[in-house]
Order: structure tokens, then C-alpha cells, then sequence
């Protein structure tokens, strides 16, 4: 069977890429299509691995092409959806191109699912589609609230998704993480953007009091569990992926100084940004009640490995800093 993975050149795409192909004769993939227009967060080199492997293959076009949508879905049992632009900052300074690619082009990619009869479709979105909460966890029935573009943009792919479920019965799937950590993530995102500012010696920038409150996880627990709703999800259904660590952007900081040798001098306080939702917090008892999920790896050591990764692989990120 071919399954189509979307956006698998990112941080969290070629992570589940790798997963998926070290599961694959279990799950009965025999072949693994990775979809990406290799934008500026989405490089080759994160596809070493996978591209490696003869089953994988890819196809390098935008999910807002339907002549590459049908390309990659032509036989394709299931589509997993990463493809996203995601960094907030840069959806707040222009935010068509996000609109572009997460509403038309999930859309798109939607109705060549339809087209193709692809029978299971699993769409990952994010936490941020909730807004902000200032106490308790969102479950999947809260009513959404973004307040970025980005996250908006988010929101109605999420909609998009699953009237495609209700209207055409596509056999739609909708998870929603927390923050994502780990290796290989663009160094726009805080802590890549801390870690290699502290490699080089320069201040990292904090937002407002710090005080804004993110549930963190590792991106192999997020990928873990994309592949149990892939596997075994309802279709129709919502699941939210938690990490189950809760910390401020000042607690986060703190330990990024300690890992990488460095002291409070180091952190520059800046303006907060636009619209800054203040806490989130995501209720994922429903994945582990009905999939068996529940995150592997301890924040402390994820994030000190994390640290290490990017101390190790300065050939990886020293090209992105003129991106950033």
C-alpha cells in the first residue's frame, strides 16, 4: 500500500517519515511518497535517511498544485497532512501565504484525496487553534479561538477537514499537538533559535515577563502518536498529542541557559508579540484512553539531548542563520 506524507522535508515530517519507515511492514506500506515544495524550512537533508531507503520517494511540488496533488495521491491508501507554514512571527508580518497553504492547499489536497479514494487521511494541526487558556486543558470538543494568523489559518484547515469527512465521507482523522521539540527544527522556532544564539554568543530574545505558559513535546512522541491515529483512529474524530510538560518561557530559558553554560546576561527582554496567547494546555486522555498514547520521553533528558544535537550539527543550522 502507498502512503503520501505531506510536508516530509520539515522538522516534524521527516521524524515521522523515518517512523513510519522503520514501522512500515507491520502497518502493510510498501510504499512511501513524501510530498513537499522544499520551501525554506523543508530541506533535502532531513531526507537523507528516508530517501535512502528504496520503499520512499519523493515528489518535489506544493500541495496548491493539483497536478503534483494527483501525482502523489494516484493508488495512495492514506495521506498524512504536515505540509503547513506554522511560525507565527512570520504569519503576523505577511499573512497570505499561510492562508494560501494551509486553507487552499489542504483544501486542495483534500479534494485529491477524494478524487483518488484514499481511504484514510489523517490531518495535523495544532494546539494553537484553541487560543488561550488560563486554567484546566482544552479537550477536542472546546470551541476554537486563534488569535494569529497562523493559527486561524490552522483552524479553518482543521474545518476543511472534517466537513470533508461529514459531506463526502473521506475517512478524515484531526490531531492537534502542543509545542513540538527536537532535533532538526528550524532555528526560527525558540528553542533552536536560543541554543544556536548561545552556540555563538549572543543574547536570546524573551518575550514580554516570560510568563506565557507552553506544554512541551518531544517530536518522536508527537510522531508516535500520529501513527496510532493512523493505525487505529476514528474517522471523524479529534485527538489531541500532549507532552505533559508544562513550563514558562522563563522556566524554558532558564534551563536552556544551564544547558549550554550560560547566565541570565545572556537573555534580552523584547516587546511581547502581537496578540501572545498566554497559556496552553491540551486534555489528552482521549488518545490514550482509545489509542494507548502517552508521551516516552522525560522532558529533561529530551531537552539535553536536543541541546546536544545542535551543539554537534553547527554544518546543519550555520547555513539558516541568514534565513532567520
Amino acid at each position: 500500500m502507498r502512503v503520501v506524507i505531506t510536508g516530509a522535508a520539515g522538522f516534524i515530517g521527516s521524524r515521522f517519515a523515518e517512523l513510519l519507515l522503520a514501522d512500515a511492514e507491520r502497518l502493510g506500506y510498501d510504499e512511501v511518497v513524501v510530498l513537499d515544495a522544499l520551501t525554506y524550512s523543508g530541506r533535502l537533508e532531513n531526507l537523507e535517511a528516508v530517501l535512502a531507503d528504496p520503499r520512499a520517494s519523493l515528489i518535489h511540488g506544493s500541495i496548491t498544485d493539483p497536478a503534483r496533488v494527483d501525482e502523489a495521491l494516484a493508488g495512495a491508501h492514506a495521506v498524512v497532512h504536515l505540509a503547513a507554514e506554522s511560525h507565527v512571527d512570520r504569519s503576523i508580518a505577511s499573512a497570505t501565504p499561510f492562508f494560501e497553504t494551509n486553507v487552499l492547499g489542504t483544501q486542495q489536497l483534500l479534494e485529491g484525496a477524494r478524487r483518488a479514494g484514499v481511504a484514510r487521511f489523517v490531518h495535523v494541526s495544532t494546539d494553537e487553534v484553541y487560543g488561550s487558556i488560563p486554567v484546566g486543558s482544552w479537550r477536542e470538543d472546546h470551541l476554537l479561538e486563534p488569535s494569529s494568523p497562523y493559527s486561524s489559518s490552522k483552524a479553518a484547515s482543521d474545518l476543511a477537514a472534517l466537513a470533508y469527512h461529514q459531506t463526502y465521507g473521506l475517512a478524515v482523522m484531526v490531531t492537534r499537538c502542543s509545542n513540538n521539540y527536537g532535533p532538526r527544527q528550524f532555528p526560527e522556532k525558540v528553542i533552536p533559535l536560543f541554543v544556536t544564539n548561545l552556540a555563538d554568543g549572543r543574547p536570546v530574545p524573551l518575550y514580554g515577563d516570560g510568563g506565557n505558559v507552553r506544554d512541551w513535546l518531544h517530536v518522536d512522541d508527537h510522531c508516535r502518536g500520529i501513527l496510532a491515529v493512523l493505525e487505529r483512529g476514528r474517522a471523524g474524530e479529534i485527538y489531541n498529542i500532549g507532552g505533559g510538560t508544562e513550563l514558562t518561557n522563563r522556566e524554558l530559558t532558564t534551563r536552556l541557559l544551564a544547558l549550554c553554560g550560560a547566565d541570565e546576561s545572556m537573555v534580552v527582554p523584547v516587546a511581547d508579540r502581537l496578540g501572545h496567547d498566554r497559556r496552553y494546555s491540551v486534555d489528552w486522555s482521549k488518545i490514550h484512553d482509545e489509542l494507548g498514547y502517552a508521551p516516552q520521553v522525560p522532558f529533561a533528558e529530551g531537552l539535553a539531548a536536543t541541546v546536544a544535537w545542535y551543539h554537534d550539527h553547527e554544518a546543519w543550522w550555520r547555513p539558516l542563520q541568514v534565513a532567520r
